[in-house]
């Protein structure tokens, strides 16, 4: 299980006004959930936040029996069992397809297995400028679950490619999670995504959790 408390406050500048995030749940073992609200609602700053890209000012973060922060505590990235996908994926633009993915692992043949998994073995020499849109995003994913996390974390993955390509990633992402077993979290502004991946939905609003269902 995967439970936390954390609260987070950004100042305001110039361009963007103060906010605050704090949130309380927990996610079990397993579960495939979806965070869904609207910009500006903590769902990006949420992840970052577990990911140990960005510091909370207070509270905690269990997984499992390791604790990544707390009062006294912050781990770094590295030291979390976090894959993380992004939006704009992220990748190394000098690395081939496998280059990238082994950068997770440090065994290449163990990179290659994961491209496979993803149905991209015969474009692991390709680096990102020669992949599309969607042949990245899988690559990412590779990379992320190369890994072999505790927790994989998904900022808005699919929003970035066409609609058929949304829907083939979509199905390779549920697949992927039922054989994997890792607890995920997926940030989306598609409710027809979290209709058709996430057993259930944490709503976010104005830094809070408004609802869970």
């Amino acid at each position: 299980m995967t439970e936390f408390y954390l609260r987070k406050h950004r100042r305001a500048t110039p361009h963007y006004p103060g906010f605050t995030l704090e949130v309380e749940f927990a996610l079990m073992g397993g579960s495939f959930t979806g965070v869904l609200g609207p910009s500006g609602s903590g769902k990006t700053t949420l992840l970052r936040c577990l990911a140990g890209l960005e510091q909370a000012d207070e509270g905690f973060l269990r997984c499992g029996d390791e604790t990544w922060f707390d009062s006294s505590l912050h781990r770094p990235p590295q030291k979390r069992s976090v894959g993380m996908v992004f939006q704009d994926y992220a990748l190394f633009p000098h690395l081939s397809a496998l280059d990238n993915t082994a950068y997770a692992t440090g065994d290449r043949r163990d990179a290659a297995g994961w491209l496979e998994r993803v149905g991209l073995s015969k474009y692991a020499g390709q680096k990102p400028h020669e992949l599309s849109g969607g042949q990245k995003q899988r690559v990412a994913l590779a990379r992320a679950l190369a890994r072999r996390p505790k927790l994989l974390l998904l900022d808005e993955p699919l929003s970035a490619v066409d609609e058929d390509m949304r829907t083939d990633l979509a199905k390779l992402l549920a697949k992927i999670q039922r054989e994997t077993g890792v607890t995920t979290l997926l940030v989306t502004h598609s409710k027809a995504e979290m209709a058709s991946l996430c057993s259930e939905v944490l709503e976010l609003k104005d830094g809070k959790l408004v609802n869970r269902r």
